[in-house]
């Protein structure tokens, strides 16, 4: 099995360059084993993918993750914990934004290390639903206190436009990465984030690289879907399949990445992966699953290397895209529009530590 890329996003935080994601593993997907779940969490970090990603507000998974921790501790294989990494967010409710004091914050942040079983988080990601209301800085000003208080080592942000991470990193805060929707179809932080990010040496960590699975061989030469969709991955994902270009350039795509990938005897979603972590400022990938089964596949990922005239083909295509609106989430974060309307804003409502 090819070892697990990893990478510093700071000296001495090293992190496997793809991270398990939680999102699938919270409402709003499909059941989720709890017991095999756990199980398989030792298996991803016996394989080398030593970093997790979840949130505060992703229902039960911190509380699953700080479960494997517990379980894995009482086994007496406190060794197999060693490099593991976990990645949280905060992300105050919408509702909140206008109101939320510090003493609220750190309830939340202390409810994050019970649930996680941690005595201090990794890094925590901050997220702040609507900048229109600017206490964002002040906010994040009161993780940094928490930071220098011994509760959290690195922090992070994700979601936030250039501007506003300006404005973040003029407020002296220190920021290690920045987690943002990063793809083949969704290029949106080459046009102003990542100069900035490799200007303070922060780091990109990116969801959406197989766009909640449509970036597979599963969808490769099947009509567009209509009507209701499987879950909110693929409601996300398909409205920025619709703001590319549409399904005709989507599969124009797939097949694209069908061809590079029968060169290299790998599978679409491996060449997409494998085309964004070569990306400039990419220190990893967040690939969200309910179960395993993956871990052959990420053995493959780190085995293949793209060539030239791979990375050439793959252009051609993008080439033919539409630009997406705006800077880093900007349509998303438009509450009207149609990548709003499907955000769930107050999800940390009535959420005990355990």
């Amino acid at each position: 099995m090819t070892a697990v890329e990893t990478t510093d996003i700071r000296p001495g935080y090293t992190i496997s360059r793809v991270l398990k994601g939680g999102w699938q593993l919270a409402g709003g997907h499909a059941a989720v084993d709890h017991e095999k779940a756990i199980a398989e969490m030792g298996d991803y970090i016996r394989s080398g993918i030593t970093t997790f990603d979840c949130a505060d507000i992703y229902t039960g998974v911190e509380q699953l993750i700080g479960d494997f921790r517990r379980a894995t501790i009482a086994s007496g294989d406190r060794e197999l914990l060693a490099p593991l990494k976990v990645h949280t967010k905060s992300v105050p409710d919408l509702q909140k934004l206008r109101t939320i004091t510090k003493a609220e914050l750190q309830e939340t942040i202390d409810r994050s290390l019970v649930r996680l079983g941690l005595d201090r988080l990794n890094l925590v990601q901050f997220h702040w639903w609507d900048t229109a209301v600017p206490r964002y800085v002040e906010v994040a000003g009161w993780l940094a206190d928490f930071q220098k208080e011994g509760k959290i080592d690195l922090l992070g942000t994700t979601n936030f436009n250039t501007s506003c991470m300006r404005e973040l990193k003029d407020s002296g805060i220190e920021f290690a990465s920045m987690q943002v929707q990063y793809s083949l179809l969704d290029n949106r932080p080459e046009k102003d984030l990542l100069p900035f990010c490799k200007e303070n040496d922060i780091k990109i960590l990116c969801y959406g690289t197989v766009a909640g699975g449509f970036l597979s061989d599963r969808w490769l030469s099947v009509p567009e879907p209509v009507g209701e969709l499987e879950n909110r991955s693929l409601v996300k994902y398909k409205l920025i399949i619709d703001d590319m270009g549409g399904w005709e350039l989507f599969q124009t795509l797939l097949s694209t990445l069908r061809k590079i990938a029968d060169r290299h005897h790998v599978n679409i979603a491996d060449v997409a992966m494998r085309a964004v972590l070569d990306w400039p400022q990419v220190a990893g990938i967040i690939v969200g699953v309910r179960h395993g089964g993956h871990l052959e596949a990420h053995s493959r990922l780190f085995g293949l290397t793209l060539t030239d005239a791979d990375r050439a083909e793959i252009d051609a295509v993008l080439a033919q895209k539409t630009t997406m609106e705006g800077d880093v989430y900007d349509l998303e974060r438009d509450q009207k529009g149609r990548h709003g309307r499907i955000m769930h804003y107050n999800l940390n409502e009535d959420k005990p530590a355990a």
